[in-house]
């Protein structure tokens, strides 16, 4: 967790920072600091910064929201590509981590021009984000499609007997297929085994004896072969059914066989690889979204700045990382240190936590909170 804050300037910005280190790093070890430098951004109008201000509030939620998002994305990528053993996509911000891209922020002038409009610059932004969020959602249904055919595949490869393809369970040795004989495959249940050997040469006349053979089992169930007639094949069958055994419709098909396997290994193959383009694209699209969404921030505190302030634009904008036990402190300090002329009309001591806002806490020092790792 980070705060980003506006600070009214005390002199001068290196006055005031050296102030803020003293008071809450070298004297009482309650954050880490990073300078959070701003260019001369175009300011325009108070009212349609006022305009933007409320603007940006929303807009920052939308593009927190797509960040952890696709970060979530990355990371479910990951955990598949660990579990495959092969090395994960390095989450990265322009070449950085993220926290490194945060704390050490420089405005991109070549993306974002300092002199353009900021509405113009925040609509960039957004337009940036919420192509993101589509390309996202488009991606991520490829590779769910892809992956709901692997798994009806491997369901129907691995299932139960009574529903299980055959296919790979099945072999020519098992099977007779003449004009006269043809051999039947049954689903017995592992408890009904001993009366299915005792009594399935009985269940019509022309069965071959001793012609029926385990070839597959599972947990409930066990596949057994008979050889019999074929005119007596449906009369066979009802006869079984009445029992409480299943007959499965199979018919033995070599050729079949390899093209229904080479079928699902390129469909696994397809999938592997629409999984490694999401995660290589997410990887790269966090960074973007990232990268956009840190931008939106230093417009907002800028834009929050102007207001609270005045102008011309006089504060130092600053990182902080604070220590999780020392916050409630924290806020005190800076309240008592950095409170904006006439904050006190609307804030006292007790309120240095924060007061309720519409925008959520607000402080008597511009003010808001960062997480990466949502």
């Amino acid at each position: 967790m980070y705060w980003l804050c506006a600070l009214p300037l005390l002199d001068s910005k290196d006055r005031t920072w050296n102030l803020l280190q003293q008071k809450t790093t070298y004297d009482n070890d309650m954050s880490i600091n990073y300078r959070f430098e701003l260019p001369e951004l175009r300011i325009g109008t108070l009212d349609s910064l006022m305009v933007l201000s409320d603007d940006l509030v929303k807009v920052n939620g939308l593009m927190e929201a797509v960040v952890n998002k696709i970060r979530r994305q990355l990371f479910e990528m990951q955990s598949l590509a660990a579990s495959e053993d092969k090395d994960p996509q390095e989450v990265l911000v322009e070449g950085v981590p993220p926290d490194n891209y945060l704390e050490r922020f420089t405005w991109d002038e070549a993306k974002y021009p300092p002199r353009r409009p900021l509405q113009e610059t925040v609509s960039t932004l957004t337009e940036t984000v919420q192509k993101l969020e589509d390309d996202l959602k488009v991606r991520v249904s490829e590779y769910n499609q892809l992956k709901g055919q692997v798994n009806q595949q491997n369901r129907k490869a691995t299932g139960s007997l009574a529903v299980r393809d055959l296919s790979g369970l099945v072999s020519s040795k098992d099977i007779i297929s003449t004009e006269n004989l043809v051999t039947l495959f049954v689903v017995v249940s592992k408890h009904s085994k001993l009366e299915w050997q005792s009594s399935y040469e009985k269940f019509c006349e022309f069965v071959v004896p001793r012609s029926s053979k385990a070839v597959a089992e599972d947990n409930d169930n066990a596949l057994f072969t008979v050889t019999l007639f074929r005119r007596v094949a449906d009369t066979f069958k009802t006869a079984a059914r009445t029992r409480g055994f299943q007959v499965r419709e199979y018919e033995y098909d070599a050729g079949h066989q390899q093209e229904s396997k080479a079928a699902g290994d390129s469909l696994r193959s397809e999938m592997q690889s629409k999984r490694s383009q999401l995660e290589e694209w997410s990887a790269t699209a966090y960074g973007e979204a990232f990268s956009a969404w840190i931008h939106t921030c230093a417009v907002r505190l800028f834009t929050e700045s102007i207001l609270r302030y005045g102008l011309p634009p006089q504060f130092l904008g600053v990182l902080m990382k604070p220590n999780n036990k020392a916050q409630a402190k924290l806020r005190k300090c800076l309240a008592a240190v950095f409170a904006s002329q006439g904050a006190d009309k609307y804030f006292d001591d007790k309120d240095a936590g924060g007061v309720a806002g519409a925008e959520g806490e607000m402080y008597p020092y511009v003010s808001f909170s960062i997480s990466i790792d949502s």
